[in-house]
């Protein structure tokens, strides 16, 4: 293939971060993965199962001479991340991220990255999972996949064309939104349903009868629920990230909840039905890649 980096940075070599570097390996793209992270048993997992070539530090000898850096940390690490890297980044050196919001992210390298804000270019891989950790990783995890990529508007047309090229070869397609609208698009299919799903596990759990909710929970609590398995740092930190966007999209969903509410107190059950099939044309509409 034409496309190849010579060395990439992954911090964060978990779900990820791990399966971009195993994806870029697989496709023959990269030269040598080195991993960077707060846990060192990640790290050696992840070298022991290949994901890196070797273990890095954030200094010179490890940023300077990478051809792109990727940030797959929680989104609340990456100021602390980016400051500290400041200082070692090489002039020919394009960062990227993987954080499901884009506007802190973007606010975070007008911060600390005054100087490399042409070759920051941030992104969204839309393939997460609810497991996590180097063992998580997977070569195919982003094939077919969608990666929406917020280019800011100091950067370099070369920077934002390595890390979409990137992106394609580990499988993905690619898209492009501003940071602003990524949030709010975001804020309903992905952050919303989260925020649902840890709540209705939530009340089950504090229940003093939970085991016999439990016992007879089947597939419909299954898949509403399976995201509630999710890293619980990562989402605390996307809350508060895109707080604005997600505050709007749960008082607009409270009154959804509402109108059925008053449906049910009236006993209102052509209301009802209007609304379940309302949802389940759009539903199935989207199933079939008609809504895409």
């Amino acid at each position: 293939m034409s496309f190849r980096l010579d060395k990439i940075v992954v911090f964060g070599v978990g779900l990820i971060g791990g399966s971009f570097a195993l994806a870029l390996k697989k496709a023959g793209a990269v030269g040598q993965v080195v991993g960077i992270g707060r846990s060192q048993a990640t790290l050696d997992e992840a070298l022991r199962l290949g994901i890196i070539d070797r273990i890095g530090a954030c200094d010179a000898a490890t940023l300077g001479n990478a051809d792109l850096v990727l940030l797959a940390t929680p989104v609340g690490q990456m100021p602390a991340l980016m400051q500290a890297m400041a200082p070692h980044l090489g002039p020919k050196t394009v960062v990227t991220d993987g954080g499901s919001t884009k506007g802190d992210v973007a606010a975070a390298v007008c911060q600390h990255l005054p100087q490399h804000l042409s070759r920051f270019v941030p992104a969204h891989p839309i393939a997460g999972a609810e497991n996590s950790g180097a063992a998580a990783a997977k070569a195919d995890l982003y094939a077919e996949r969608k990666v929406v990529l917020t280019p800011l508007k100091e950067n370099a047309p070369e920077a934002v064309e390595r890390v979409r090229a990137a992106w394609a070869a580990c499988g993905a397609t690619v898209h492009e939104m501003a940071p602003s609208r990524h949030d709010q698009v975001f804020a309903a299919v992905s952050h919303l349903p989260h925020l649902l799903s840890f709540a209705l596990v939530r009340d089950l759990a504090q229940r003093e009868n939970r085991e016999e909710f439990f016992r007879f929970a089947a597939s419909g609590f299954r898949d509403f629920t399976r995201i509630a398995a999710s890293h619980p740092e990562m989402w605390r930190d996307i809350c508060i990230a895109n707080k604005a966007a997600l505050l709007g999209e749960l008082e607009q969903y409270q009154r959804q909840l509402e109108e059925l509410r008053q449906a049910l107190l009236a006993g209102d059950a052509a209301a009802l039905e209007a609304v379940f099939a309302e949802a389940r044309t759009v539903r199935r509409a989207w199933a079939e890649g008609k809504l895409s």
